[in-house]
Parts: structure tokens; sequence; C-alpha cells
């Protein structure tokens, strides 16, 4: 009898010395395709967003030719007012953001917003590598956010967290049901060493009674 399982050496095990596993109730959250219906529902509400706000862009001379709407948006996010906060919270970052200004990194970085934006919004409505069109989103999230935008990119980013978790199965209604069962392959190929066991029955030793 030969068996393939992962090599847990370096898996969190429990005091028994098991394999620590998710619980029930995260399998079928996130792993269960009874629930690919709903991650349909949330990826294509936020898809269609980012596709809305990528639309509005592209069709702005402001965001494709000069980068002046985006330019706007970073000095009013650099400002520091004599009274009260601003909108940078952390310095690190109006730091970051001064340099890009300083640079004039807004005139190709505004396409890049734009094209990123509609990007992401297609993949998650066609279903096409959720996970990483998920995770994408929440980064463009964090930076809004970094930058004194809350609006609505608290919400988007808690969307686009909840299907990071759900990867394997958030694009089921979509690409990735066909996708992912082919790359998986692949990248089993590389992954975690698997040990290989072969068990004979003439080695089992005898045990008397």
């Amino acid at each position: 009898m030969s068996a393939n399982v992962l090599d847990p050496e370096h898996a969190v095990k429990t005091e028994r010395g098991t394999v620590l596993q998710d619980p029930p109730l995260a399998q079928f959250l996130f792993s269960d395709t009874r629930l690919s219906a709903v991650w349909l529902v949330i990826r294509v509400l936020l898809g269609w967003g980012w596709v809305t706000a990528a639309l509005g862009k592209l069709s702005d001379p402001a965001w494709m030719q000069t980068g002046e709407a985006l330019k706007g948006f970073w000095s009013k996010a650099v400002e520091i007012p004599a009274t009260g906060k601003p909108a940078i919270t952390f310095d690190w970052y109006r730091n970051f953001i001064q340099g890009m200004l300083d640079s004039g990194s807004y005139v190709w970085f505004a396409k890049v917003v734009a094209f990123g934006e509609l990007l992401i919004g297609v993949a998650l409505i066609l279903g096409l590598f959720v996970g990483v069109a998920a995770f994408l989103g929440a980064f463009m999230n964090w930076n809004y956010i970094m930058a004194g935008s809350a609006s609505t990119n608290g919400l988007f980013g808690l969307g686009a967290i909840l299907l990071i978790l759900a990867w394997k199965t958030a694009g089921y209604y979509g690409l990735d049901r066909w996708i992912l069962p082919r790359i998986g392959m692949t990248w089993q190929q590389y992954g975690p060493r698997r040990v290989r066991s072969t068990v004979r029955m003439d080695q089992v030793p005898k045990v008397n009674p």
C-alpha cells in the first residue's frame, strides 16, 4: 500500500502531534463549492465597482494624458494643515507620495491606476484568478485609505479579503473552475516535499497474543 502525504515537518501540530486542521466552519465558508454562489455575488459587485471607477478615468485626459487628476489627489493628500490632522497619518507614506510628486510620476502612474482598476474588475467579474485579483484590489484600497480617502475603500477591502480567503471556490462559477485545476497540477510539483511510504504485509511484525 502506498500513499502520498505532505511533509508535516513545518506544519502546526496539536499536543497529540497531529497536524492542526482548519475548523469545519472555515472549511465550509472558504473551501466548499456550495457557497460559491455567495462569492459570485460579492465578486461581481466588487468587480463592477472597479470597472465603473476605471471607465471614468479611461475617458478622462486628466488621467490618461497629463495625470493632473492624480497629481491633484496626491497634492491634497500630502498637505499638512495649520490646524487639524493631515490626510496622511504616517510620515513615511507622505514622504513616498511626495517623492512621486516631485519626480512627476503621476503622469505614468495615473495610467497604471486606471488600467489596473479595469483589469481587477474584469478578472473579478469573469472569475479569473480571483485570489490574485482580490489581493491587488485590496492593495489599491489600502493605498487609497493610506492617502486619506476612506469612502468605500474599507468596504471594498473587506470584500477583497473574504475573496482572498475563499480563493479556491470564489471563482467556481467562473473561469477559475477550469483554470485552477490545471495550474494546480503545476504548483503541486514544486510545493512542499512529499513523502512516499510503502508498507508490505510481509514486513509487518507479528504480535504474539
